[in-house]
């Protein structure tokens, strides 16, 4: 994995942060509110379930915690990869969604 430099890291986490947050918001699905708030992008539904995305600048990862689990994200100098199991982040938060909702969402 790539070491990003602090402003690096901002820059990329930020992006991928804001991408999935406008990611979701189009999709407009009416169990699902996305607020993102400084690094910490909170994903709430019906429910009341919540999963939580943050940028950990400490570690340099990108956090996610959905259901019962959780992933750490890299940085591979293109895409941010969980290093414990080769799991992309924008693949993974898709297929976690999807599965909450019960319809396919795409976040490339």
């Amino acid at each position: 994995m790539d070491s990003l430099d602090i402003k690096d890291f901002y820059r990329e986490s930020g992006r991928a942060l804001e991408h999935i947050e406008a990611t979701l918001a189009d999709c407009e699905h009416d169990s699902l509110d996305v607020e993102l708030a400084g690094d910490v992008l909170t994903l709430v539904f019906a429910d009341g379930t919540r999963y939580v995305i943050n940028a950990h600048s400490a570690a340099r990862q990108i956090w996610m915690a959905a259901d019962k689990s959780a992933w750490h994200f890299d940085w591979d100098g293109a895409r941010w990869v969980a290093g414990r199991t080769g799991d992309e982040l924008m693949s993974t938060l898709a297929n976690v969604v999807s599965h909450k909702l019960g319809t396919r969402i795409e976040i490339a």
